[in-house]
């Protein structure tokens, strides 16, 4: 079976057509020079021919020999003399009949001039191109004047064959020139092809049309966010993933990356000339693990940036970590269970019997009591769930936590639009907070409520810690009661809350401490 040809690559089909066209190109200038360099010979054989006729014509030598007895005794040789001083093929001297008195070739003297001699006679000197005795020539007829009156003519010229002879050689270094030329744009474009070669790793035309068409399916297939800037801090490619994950909308490539408003950190982090690997950082909406990688050879060339959405991992993670708490106080409960129920039955044995059943029931009724305080307030299960939680956790820390009476939140109330997951993520964090900051304080207490005024649902936790510095920037990432580096939750609070188009302010509580209050729109749907 025959091989089919693989199609040629895109430089080889560029070396190919720049080849011909080079060639080509040569070609049409030596065949210009080649016709130019034809007529400017024939046009110098004209000026020498009608040099050497003049001359001979001017000569009074010429006239007096012409009204002489014998012309041609005196003209034959002197005619031979100039031929060969002015590197012309022939001068013949005629009569005005054109009978012959000269010619290179004795035979022919006494013949009649073949050629045209009328303007000659009319006083003219005129050119022609004729074949005569010696062949095709180039020549030149001009009148021997005396006193006026026309005595003889005279014609000098050379043979086209010595014209060619010139052109030739003239044509042996054009050509040597063209094949210089030829040789040396070969040599450049294969040299330029050799390197577009390397580029292109010798692909075709189809081919890179194809690797584009997939690079541009690529690039809005998949869902990791991809951001490309140029030397200049300017966006030069943004996909969807991107697009969607840092809610740009419109057109934005050629704009400096500060101008997109994005948050300092992230804003700083893409512009940075270091690479930064899973840094996480929060926008208005989102949790994003950003990579960013240099791109230089030589210089800063710019930067690639990889974006991944981590805000389900985030939420996912505090669910987690709320659940390890729940199972820590569980675990501490059954220990304080265990202790108490060592308690009852060392009571019995010893023959208190009344004494235990009072221990037993104060204990069940301060249980049943945080219980019936926290679901008669707040029916919704998650956060009745959570708050018991909690409470257990503030316990064993020694600090309490109460649930206001103004709190009244029913199951059921609570719209699609607002999932139970956000609901932990802000009441979760804002009481950890609250907790954290009120241990070690005496009588520490924290104090929850929920409820729901004019259509908003109002989330308000407040501690008698020892409260926020008044410069503090508490919702920014990495700010900590703790230290710095280690705060992500309130930032997360402030994120959901702005995600279901609400509010967190911080004020100072009655008690001293800090006051956290988060207002959701019950009514607005979740902003994307």
């Amino acid at each position: 079976m025959p091989r089919i040809p693989k199609p040629r690559s895109l430089a080889g089909q560029l070396f190919a057509m720049q080849v011909v066209l080079v060639a080509v190109v040569v070609a049409g200038c030596a065949v210009f020079a080649y016709v130019t360099a034809h007529r400017q010979a024939e046009s110098a054989a004209v000026r020498q021919a009608t040099a050497a006729a003049r001359a001979v014509a001017d000569s009074p030598s010429v006239r007096e020999a012409i009204s002489g007895d014998r012309p041609t005794m005196f003209l034959q040789p002197y005619a031979e003399d100039v031929r060969e001083d002015a590197d012309v093929d022939f001068v013949t001297i005629m009569d005005p009949k054109g009978i012959r008195w000269t010619h290179p070739n004795t035979e022919h003297i006494g013949d009649r001039f073949l050629g045209h001699i009328g303007p000659a006679l009319d006083g003219r000197t005129f050119s022609e191109t004729y074949t005569g005795t010696l062949g095709p020539s180039v020549r030149v007829v001009t009148p021997v004047q005396d006193r006026g009156r026309i005595v003889g003519l005279v014609s000098a010229g050379i043979k086209i064959e010595e014209i060619d002879d010139q052109v030739q050689r003239q044509l042996t270094g054009l050509l040597a020139v063209a094949l210089g030329a030829l040789a040396l744009g070969g040599l450049g474009t294969y040299v330029i092809n050799a390197r577009l070669r390397r580029h292109t790793h010798g692909m075709n035309a189809a081919e890179l049309s194809r690797m584009h068409d997939y690079h541009q399916a690529a690039l809005h297939a998949v869902r990791e966010g991809l951001l490309m800037l140029d030397g200049q801090r300017r966006i030069a490619l943004l996909n969807d993933g991107a697009r969607e994950l840092l809610g740009v909308r419109g057109e934005v490539v050629g704009l400096n990356i500060a101008d997109l408003g994005l948050p300092a950190p992230l804003t700083g982090a893409l512009l940075a000339t270091e690479p930064r690997v899973d840094e996480v950082h929060l926008t208005a909406d989102r949790v994003i693990v950003v990579n960013t990688s240099p791109v230089s050879g030589g210089e800063q060339r710019g930067t690639v940036a990889t974006l991944r959405d981590h805000t389900e991992l985030q939420a996912l993670t505090g669910e987690l970590d709320h659940e390890r708490g729940f199972t820590q106080a569980l675990r501490s409960q059954a220990h304080e269970a265990a202790n108490r129920l060592h308690t009852v039955v060392s009571l019995i044995e010893m023959g208190r019997a009344e004494e235990a059943v009072d221990f037993a029931t104060a204990e069940l009724e301060l249980a049943q009591a945080l219980t019936d305080q926290v679901v008669t307030a707040v029916g919704e299960p998650v956060l009745a769930a959570l708050l018991l939680g909690k409470a257990a956790q503030a316990n064993e820390r020694g600090v309490e936590l109460e649930v206001s009476p103004d709190s009244r939140l029913d199951d059921g109330l609570l719209p699609d639009t607002l999932p139970a997951r956000d609901l932990v993520t802000v009441l979760g964090n804002l009481i950890d907070n609250a907790v954290d900051a009120a241990t070690g304080t005496p009588g520490g207490a924290v104090t929850v409520t929920a409820v729901v005024v004019r259509g908003e649902l109002l989330l308000n936790v407040s501690d008698n810690g020892p409260g926020v510095p008044a410069d503090a920037d508490v919702f920014a990432r990495g700010w900590s009661g703790k230290g710095p580096g280690r705060g992500l939750g309130l930032a997360l609070v402030r994120q959901t809350a702005h995600r279901h188009g609400g509010t967190v302010a911080m004020t100072e509580s009655p008690d001293g401490g800090a006051e956290f209050t988060v207002r959701l729109p019950l009514k607005k749907e979740v902003r994307v």
